[in-house]
């Protein structure tokens, strides 16, 4: 088949996306502590990724570990083709509707057809789960995913072993997709998916269906690879390039599948526009990634899955001898892979903004060891060289570390080789970490997008040394109802609540859209106001304040955060603009076990006249105060801290049982006071212990 580099183009300079709203300086330079560096190549920290079919013969033919890692490779593949067919009939759902209705805790996926093989499903929490319509079609994209995967395991097999078996197999499979891609209606309206719910699984999968025709070469015919591609590759691409024109993740993986499918069938039109066009790869990392290295999304797992998606293109232009073309690309995609480990807490948690499902960690080694190809660091090399996969076999981990003169064997890896977090204010992604003595607070004062933004603008996350303070949750799978009806909302996070609601996030990103200096007016007020950084020094405390002028549409907020004298202070400030009474509050989340004073009581009907979200408290309790108050809250390993609340005039706290991440569950105090203007300032401090 014809391939891009015979065909001469991509030859000269790639055109350069200069990015003035997130310039980044000098790329090669940040987060160097973590990178290593190939002296052969100008200390470049990339590398081209490589597929060696003959060495990966003879380790198979001559080590017995990696003989018995084929021996179970080809069982799995073997039990899977003799099992598993698609069914035109399947229609697919939503990935994230593989929830339990009972606390949306994540379903379980086996390959037993539901209905003709089991009758329920299952969550780690909730043992049965019936089936319905809906999770039946979150199977079908899970089988289907699974089954592209089986399908390029299988031509892998073919191309090591020469067993012509499994390339039928792959190729049937492919047969019976270009016979039924366009028999199946679109899922969804403005979305012309079809084999899946939505474009973006058409686009992660398709760039799976196309290396799989890569692997098996020439064995299809001439006229059997192009019915493929008319029929369903063609097909496809016409789908991904038909929405999502933006800046945007899903739009990411779009144009690096179409880039692929170029590559495949020599397209040079399909390339450059995959590449090099308006919402190409080249303008996502341009205008996506923020000068601080993260997705403009916010969403810190956006970075990992960005970088997933950047490494297909990066690894199909390696094998095509065109990855020098990617070279500032390359560098930059790889500090948006390694900023969340500089953001780190001390127990390896990162903070989460927006709406990732569960808490993440840093540095992740399984996402470095993914990377190791075109990214070697030590962590993911060392990680890497310990597991038997395709990519092992074909590039061997020893040899990229042998090119980067890292030491493989013996290597361990610690945190403490890594630098701390410190203090740093992240303007151009509208957040600020705060390092001093033992505390650390992540601070998340504006938006950049709506897409995956919750109501948490001026939310912070809080530490004591290694002890979790307080923590954002994230979200669950979007098909729950918690997820809109709780984990987004300003109640689940320690922000200003104005009459129950946190941020509006319709009067700062506004659904409707204006005249272009309307639109610029709007998207300033997502951003937020920095009002003072200060890192902080052994004389000064660290310090940030912030403000959102459009906080509701008759509020304003503003909030300082300030480590000073070994304690951690919060002031917040409540103005509201319509002249009348409101319901102005506080919502802190606690980590550890609140003691409260005997006065106390239950509070019948609690969620009565409030927002939804107040309904997933249980046992909810209330005290009133004047002035002052003061909570003593015990956290895991002996911690002790006095949390004192100090709001002028009378107020009511109230405590209750809330969600965490699931099926966890945490205590939560809000702090409620009626009035046109409310200033609360809380502040943590630790206790000693005899």
């Amino acid at each position: 088949m014809a391939a891009l580099c015979a065909l001469g183009f991509l030859i000269g300079k790639p055109p350069a996306f200069s990015d003035t709203t997130f310039p980044k300086h000098n790329p090669a330079t940040q987060f160097a502590e973590f990178k290593l560096r190939d002296p052969a190549n100008n200390n470049r920290t990339w590398r081209a990724a490589r597929e060696d079919w003959d060495g990966a013969r003879k380790r198979v033919a001559g080590d017995p570990a990696w003989a018995k890692w084929l021996a179970g490779e080809r069982a799995a593949v073997d039990r899977w083709m003799a099992r598993h067919r698609d069914r035109v009939e399947w229609l697919p759902g939503w990935s994230h509707d593989g929830v339990s209705p009972k606390d949306a805790s994540p379903l379980r996926w086996t390959d037993k057809i539901p209905g003709e093989e089991t009758d329920h499903f299952s969550s780690a929490s909730d043992p049965r789960v019936e089936i319905t319509p809906t999770l039946k079609a979150w199977w079908v994209v899970g089988f289907r995913g699974r089954h592209n995967d089986m399908m390029n395991r299988a031509a892998r097999l073919y191309k090591l072993t020469g067993e012509t078996r499994y390339a039928e197999w792959a190729a049937s499979q492919l047969d019976f997709y270009a016979d039924n891609f366009l028999k199946w209606e679109p899922q969804r309206k403005g979305h012309p998916a079809r084999l899946y719910w939505q474009t973006l699984t058409e686009a992660t999968s398709l760039i799976t269906y196309t290396d799989t025709v890569r692997l098996l070469g020439d064995f299809p015919a001439p006229e059997r690879l192009a019915k493929w591609r008319e029929r369903f590759f063609y097909p496809e691409v016409a789908a991904i390039n038909s929405n999502f024109q933006s800046i945007h993740n899903i739009a990411t993986w779009q144009r690096c599948a179409a880039a692929q499918v170029a590559l495949l069938f020599g397209d040079e039109a399909m390339w450059r526009e995959a590449i090099d066009g308006k919402f190409g790869v080249r303008a996502q990392i341009a205008q996506g990634i923020t000068s601080d290295y993260i997705w403009n999304e916010q969403s810190l797992g956006y970075n990992s899955y960005v970088v997933q998606a950047l490494l297909t293109i990066f690894t199909s232009a390696s094998l095509n001898g065109r990855a020098a073309a990617f070279d500032h690309e390359m560098t930059v995609a790889q500090n948006l892979m390694l900023s969340t480990t500089a953001m780190r807490f001390p127990d390896g948690f990162i903070p989460n903004p927006a709406d990732t499902r569960g808490r993440l960690t840093a540095p992740n080694a399984g996402d470095f060891a993914a990377a190791y190809r075109i990214f070697p660091t030590a962590l993911g090399l060392a990680t890497a060289a310990k597991r038997r996969t395709w990519d092992t076999l074909l590039d061997p981990p020893a040899r990229v570390a042998a090119d980067f003169g890292f030491e493989l064997a013996g290597y361990k890896f610690s945190p403490s080789q890594l630098p701390p977090a410190r203090s740093r204010n992240m303007e151009s992604s509208r957040m600020a970490i705060l390092r001093q003595g033992p505390w650390q607070v992540y601070f998340h004062y504006g938006q950049l997008t709506r897409s995956h933004a919750q109501s948490e603008a001026l939310n912070y996350e809080l530490y004591y040394n290694a002890t979790d303070i307080s923590h954002d949750t994230g979200t669950v799978g979007y098909g729950s109802p918690l997820h809109r009806g709780y984990y987004t909302r300003g109640a689940n996070h320690n922000v200003p609540l104005i009459d129950g609601e946190g941020q509006d996030l319709d009067i700062v990103f506004p659904r409707t859209t204006g005249k272009q200096a309307k639109q610029k007016q709007d998207s300033q007020r997502a951003l937020g106001k920095l009002l003072d950084y200060a890192p902080g020094s052994a004389t000064e405390p660290a310090r940030v304040s912030a403000a959102q002028d459009h906080y509701r549409k008759n509020a304003a907020v503003t909030r300082t955060l300030e480590i000073k004298g070994g304690n951690f202070s919060d002031t917040v400030t409540i103005k509201t603009t319509d002249g009348k009474p409101h319901a102005l509050g506080l919502a802190l989340q606690i980590q550890g076990k609140v003691k409260l004073p005997p006065d106390f009581a239950a509070v019948a009907d609690f969620a009565k006249g409030r927002p939804e979200v107040f309904k997933r408290w249980r046992d909810a309790r209330a005290a009133d105060f004047s002035e002052r108050a003061t909570l003593e809250v015990e956290y895991p390993g002996g911690v002790r801290m006095m949390v004192r609340i100090a709001l002028p005039g009378k107020f009511r706290i109230y405590h209750g049982n809330t969600p965490d991440v699931p099926p966890k569950r945490r205590e939560t105090v809000y702090i409620e006071q009626q009035g046109a203007e409310a200033e609360i300032t809380t502040t943590f401090a630790a206790v000693k212990m005899d």
